[in-house]
């Protein structure tokens, strides 16, 4: 299941149900390490969405049958937060023996050569110096903690480098190095790799990893507003933060889903960077009221901030959005943003589909 996509979910359903009428799997009591996770996304202003959640516990139900994973997906579908909730909900479920501490290591692979990743001779002295990866895997072998220890690849993935783990990543469980040197993992050892997508990487990779799949439109555009309103609820009222929240939600979505249709975008104009672009340039104006970014130390939030929320909101979608999109295509978007502020229907005179209760949900 974790590594279909959404649509092939339904597809498999149904065959396992025809292959196998009336059975149906019990579903395992996670209970505790659910609550641990919703708690790890609290503390972390991350929304705890259902599918969220379930991404989770695919990971954690993936991680204790496979030593080597990989974690693939588009930016903003939540590569980064799923490993990071579960590793502290993992952390924090107490009582229970089959969840112990979790200790990360990130290594970026691309970022430096191949013998600084696994190690090299020198020429000069004939000796052997262990790279990163080497000295990572070692550290952990050799640690007498029960904690899990997962190393975490963070970049892509491709026949440069990953060839030398097919014995790591099969039933081997053993990294080789050129010095003859052989580290063997541990069990509490998991080898994880985050990556885009593995257009670059060979069947024999791919076929001794488990796989879990984000995507980023099941995530959706949402979390990141509702996340950034608690950010805002900080330092101006909660109840003019909360309109304002309303009208970005309303504003965003529309604008989203008329650009994905009517306009054409030069680099990816995912939903997820579409809203970062507009809150990134939303914080520019708000800084001015936060303690460590402000000028003077008392902070004074003006009379009439409601107003200046909604013009800062404007501004946001010309430039945050707009201003990605490519030029011979802004026209379009100039002509719907001019009707969206007017309260015009938009809905109807532009084709934009929200969905069955649209009309209710976006009304002009």
């Amino acid at each position: 299941m974790p590594k279909f996509t959404s649509n092939d979910i339904p597809l498999f359903n149904g065959i396992t149900s025809d292959l196998f009428p009336g059975i149906k799997l019990p579903e395992q009591d996670y209970a505790e390490l659910a609550k641990q996770m919703v708690i790890a996304c609290e503390k972390n202003n991350l929304q705890p969405k259902a599918v969220f959640l379930e991404k989770c516990i695919q990971l954690y139900e993936t991680i204790m049958v496979r030593h080597g994973l990989m974690v693939v997906g588009d930016p903003y579908a939540g590569k980064s937060s799923v490993i990071k909730i579960l590793q502290q909900a993992m952390s924090n479920v107490k009582d229970d023996p089959k969840f112990v501490n979790v200790q990360t290591h990130y290594v970026n692979p691309k970022s430096i050569t191949q013998n600084q990743l696994y190690g090299v001779f020198d020429l000069d002295t004939q000796e052997w110096s262990d790279g990163v990866l080497a000295i990572k895997i070692r550290t952990c072998a050799e640690s007498e903690t029960p904690d899990r220890k997962w190393i975490c690849f963070d970049g892509p993935v491709d026949a440069v480098w990953i060839e030398n783990m097919n014995t790591v990543l099969d039933d081997n469980k053993k990294l080789c190095l050129t010095s003859g040197a052989i580290i063997k993992l541990k069990p509490t050892m998991t080898i994880m790799f985050q990556v885009d997508d593995l257009s670059q990487a060979s069947p024999a990779t791919v076929s001794r990893c488990g796989m879990v799949l984000l995507e980023s439109a099941q995530l959706g555009h949402s979390v990141f507003i509702d996340s950034y309103s608690n950010n805002v609820k900080e330092i101006i009222d909660p109840k003019i933060v909360d309109k304002f929240i309303k009208i970005f939600h309303h504003v965003a979505d529309l604008a989203i889903e008329f650009t994905r249709v009517n306009c054409k975008f030069p680099c990816a104009g995912a939903p997820g960077f579409l809203i970062n672009h507009m809150i990134r340039l939303i914080q520019c104006y708000l800084s001015i009221y936060i303690p460590k970014f402000a000028d003077s130390e008392k902070i004074e939030i003006p009379s009439d901030i409601d107003d200046r929320l909604s013009n800062i909101l404007l501004y946001s979608v010309i430039w945050g959005i707009g201003g990605v999109i490519e030029e011979s295509t802004r026209a379009k978007f100039d002509a719907f943003l001019k009707d969206l502020i007017a309260g015009e229907d938009v809905l109807d005179k532009y084709n934009i589909d929200m969905g069955k209760n649209g009309k209710d949900k976006y009304p002009a």
